[in-house]
């Protein structure tokens, strides 16, 4: 049983099909990289598998350890085990990060029968995961992501990410605007995410992240598919030559 297996996927949205028969397999222990040029799709990926409102499926199928994922709402997906960290992270003024990651938590222990975390084991294991982010443990404090730099956002998705241990984290462009400290920091926590038992899909436009979080496989999405694939060698290539070489090649 594959963690992740889409077959021949087909989205719209707002009437303009947007993925035209992408496929992909994923297994536990595995981290795969998607890249390609603008509009290419790959977001829409991310959004469609963490069941965001307004895509629409016409086509294909999506598996997760199995299941097939049909119109399951996004809390669903997430009790589940399937985390998005997102390319743009919103800020919701008034509600403190901590609360929102107390709140996220202990939907996630009582979804899978578990015992919600003390608040005090809580706090404690969260500011030993901020400091390990080097995200200032004040910013706990603040409502979510409100006032946070680039970097602080995206910083704050890992920090979801190691909090709630999902079977599968979508990260979308999460190097996006990072300078190279932040790069190394959030690569450190997706390293230390990754294990034999879950999977990491991992979006990006550059091959530098993948210096630091090495992928075992490589795909270039292209006008809605996948068009090519490897291992991290062709992110090299991709990083010397773009993209424009394998329409030339195909």
């Amino acid at each position: 049983m594959s963690l992740l297996q889409v077959d021949d996927l087909h989205v719209s949205v707002g009437g303009e099909a947007i993925l035209k028969g992408l496929s992909l397999r994923m297994e536990a222990g595995e981290v795969h990289a998607i890249m390609g040029p603008n509009g290419s799709g790959k977001s829409t990926l991310a959004n469609v598998l963490a069941g965001r409102p307004g895509y629409e499926v016409t086509g294909g199928a999506i598996a997760f350890k199995g299941h097939p994922l049909g119109q399951e709402e996004p809390e669903a997906r997430a009790q589940a085990g399937l985390f998005l960290a997102f390319q743009y992270p919103v800020e919701i003024p008034g509600v403190s990060n901590m609360e929102f990651l107390k709140a996220a938590q202990d939907s996630h222990f009582k979804a899978n029968g578990q015992a919600a975390e003390s608040p005090v084991a809580f706090m404690r294991r969260v500011r030993t995961l901020a400091d390990s982010l080097s995200l200032n443990p004040e910013f706990l404090k603040r409502g979510v992501n409100e006032g946070f730099s680039g970097g602080e956002k995206k910083r704050n998705e890992i920090l979801q990410m190691l909090l709630l241990a999902p079977t599968l984290a979508v990260l979308d462009e999460t190097d996006s605007g990072l300078d190279i400290d932040a790069v190394q920091t959030v690569a450190a926590g997706v390293n230390r995410f990754r294990s034999a038992d879950n999977g990491v899909l991992l979006i990006t436009h550059y091959q530098r992240l993948l210096n630091h979080i090495v992928p075992d496989f490589v795909h270039v999405l292209a006008e809605g598919r996948i068009v090519e694939s490897g291992d991290r060698k062709l992110a090299e290539t991709l990083e010397e030559r773009g993209y424009a070489w394998l329409a030339k090649s195909g």
